[in-house]
C-alpha cells in the first residue's frame, strides 16, 4: 500500500502512525488505487445560510406572486433545483474543472452571449435575455462570474507587482471595459456599477495603488456615468426621484413611494407571511426587483434585520475564508463572488428603502428569476470548493483534525 511517509521520515516520528493515503477504516481494500474519489467536506454553517435562503426565497417567491398564479413559484423551484445541483457538483469539481478550462476562454462565451443578445427580441424595451424554449437566459448574470474568475485568475499571477507597475492594470481593465460596453449596450447600467465596484476592490486587495485606482475612476468611471445619466433621460429621472421622492410620489417616484409604504406598514414584526397588501397588484414588480418590500411588510423590521445579518456573516465568512487561503487565486475568486454576492444584495436593499436610485437589480437567493438564483448558487458553489480545497493538508505528517483547515484529509 503506498504510504504518504518514506521510511525516513517514519523513523523521525516513533510515536506517530504511519498515514496510508486510505484508512482501513473508509472500507478501501489494498488495492484501491490513489485516484480513487473522495468527497471535500465543505463549511456546513456557509451551506446551511446558502439552503436557508433558497427555501425563504422560494416561500416569498410564493407569497409575492402566487395570489394570481402559481407559475411564478413552480418555476422558481426548478430554477432552484438546478442552481443546488450546479452547486453540489462544483463544490466538489471546480478546481479541477478550472485546470482545463483556461478564464479567457470563459471571457470568449460571455462575450459571444452579450453580443447574441443585442439581436433578441427586446422584453420591456431591453435586450437582456436570450429566449430559449420555455426558459431565458440572460448573459449578464453568466458575465459576472465568468469576470470574476478572470480577475482572480489574472491578478494572482501578477501578485507583487501592481503597485510598482501600472501597466499590469491595463489587461484587465481592458477585458472588464468589453464586458462592461456589452452589458451597458442591453442596456444594464445596474450590473456594470456592480461589477465595477467589485473590480476596483479586487484590484485594490491584489496590491494596486490607491491612487492609481483613484486615477482609473476619475478618468474613466465618473464620465462613463455622467454620460449614462446625462443622455439617458429615464436615468436621469431616476436620480431625481431619488433626491424628492415625494414629490413625484403620483409619476415616476410611485414604484418607490409604495416600495416604502411597504416597507413602513410591516412594523417590528410584520403583517404575518402572505398578508401583504401592496404585492395585489399595487407595487410593479413585487417578486423580483421589490421582493423585499414584501418581505419587510410581512416579516417585520426584527426578522428582516436577521436576513441582513445573515448576508453580512456571508461576507465576513467570505473575507475570512480569503484571508486564510495560502493560494492567491482561491483567495481572490473566493473574495470576488462573495463581494459580488452580498454588495448586490445591499445594493438592491438600499434601493427598496430609499438609499439609492430605483433599479432593475434582483435580491441574490430570492428575487425570481433563473438565471440570477443559478449563477448565484454557482458562485455559493465554487466559494465552497475553493475553500475546501484549501482545507487539504499541506503537511501530511499533521494530525490536527480540530481545525477546518485540516479537516479534508
Amino acid at each position: 500500500m503506498p504510504t504518504l511517509f518514506n521510511k525516513s521520515k517514519a523513523k523521525k516520528y516513533p510515536n506517530r502512525k504511519t498515514q496510508t493515503l486510505f484508512s482501513a477504516s473508509s472500507g478501501q481494500g489494498a488495492g484501491v488505487s490513489a485516484s480513487k474519489w473522495q468527497f471535500l467536506q465543505i463549511d456546513k454553517k456557509l451551506s446551511l445560510v446558502t439552503f436557508f435562503f433558497v427555501c425563504v426565497g422560494l416561500l416569498f417567491t410564493y407569497s409575492s406572486s402566487a395570489f394570481g398564479s402559481t407559475d411564478f413559484f413552480k418555476r422558481q423551484l426548478i430554477f432552484d433545483c438546478v442552481g443546488i445541483a450546479a452547486a453540489l457538483f462544483l463544490s466538489q469539481t471546480y478546481v479541477k474543472i478550472h485546470k482545463v478550462i483556461k478564464p479567457i476562454w470563459l471571457m470568449y462565451v460571455s462575450w459571444g452571449m452579450l453580443i447574441a443578445v443585442l439581436f433578441t427580441e427586446p422584453i420591456a424595451n431591453v435586450h437582456r435575455w436570450i429566449d430559449i424554449g420555455p426558459f431565458n437566459i440572460q448573459p449578464s448574470e453568466i458575465a459576472k462570474v465568468t469576470l470574476v474568475i478572470y480577475l482572480a485568475d489574472y491578478l494572482s499571477s501578477v501578485q507583487g507587482k501592481l503597485a510598482k507597475n501600472f501597466s499590469m492594470l491595463i489587461k484587465p481593465l481592458v477585458i472588464s471595459g468589453i464586458t462592461f460596453f456589452l452589458i451597458g449596450k442591453a442596456p444594464d447600467l445596474g450590473t456594470v456599477v456592480l461589477m465595477g465596484c467589485v473590480m476596483m476592490t479586487m484590484f485594490f486587495v491584489a496590491g494596486a495603488r490607491l491612487l492609481h485606482l483613484v486615477g482609473i475612476s476619475v478618468v474613466c468611471g465618473v464620465p462613463y456615468l455622467l454620460y449614462q445619466v446625462i443622455c439617458y433621460p429615464y436615468r436621469l429621472t431616476r436620480v431625481l426621484t431619488f433626491l424628492n421622492p415625494e414629490a413625484t410620489s403620483s409619476s415616476s417616484g410611485y414604484q418607490l413611494d409604495l416600495s416604502l409604504v411597504a416597507v413602513g406598514s410591516g412594523g417590528w414584526f410584520g403583517k404575518g407571511l402572505g398578508n401583504s397588501e401592496l404585492k395585489l397588484e399595487y407595487l410593479p414588480e413585487a417578486h423580483t426587483d421589490f421582493i423585499f418590500s414584501i418581505m419587510c411588510e410581512e416579516l417585520g423590521l426584527v426578522r428582516v434585520l436577521f436576513i441582513l445579518l445573515l448576508f453580512c456573516y456571508i461576507l465576513t465568512r467570505g473575507i475570512a475564508l480569503a484571508r486564510i487561503s495560502k493560494n492567491s487565486f482561491y483567495s481572490l475568486t473566493i473574495f470576488g463572488m462573495t463581494l459580488t454576492i452580498c454588495l448586490q444584495a445591499f445594493i438592491n436593499m438600499g434601493m427598496a428603502i430609499g438609499l439609492g436610485p430605483t433599479k432593475g437589480i434582483a435580491l441574490p437567493f430570492f428575487s425570481y428569476g433563473g438565471s440570477s438564483v443559478i449563477m448565484t448558487l454557482v458562485m455559493m458553489g465554487i466559494i465552497l470548493n475553493m475553500a475546501a480545497s484549501e482545507a487539504q493538508p499541506k503537511r501530511p505528517y499533521q494530525d490536527d483534525f480540530t481545525n477546518y483547515r485540516n479537516r479534508n484529509r
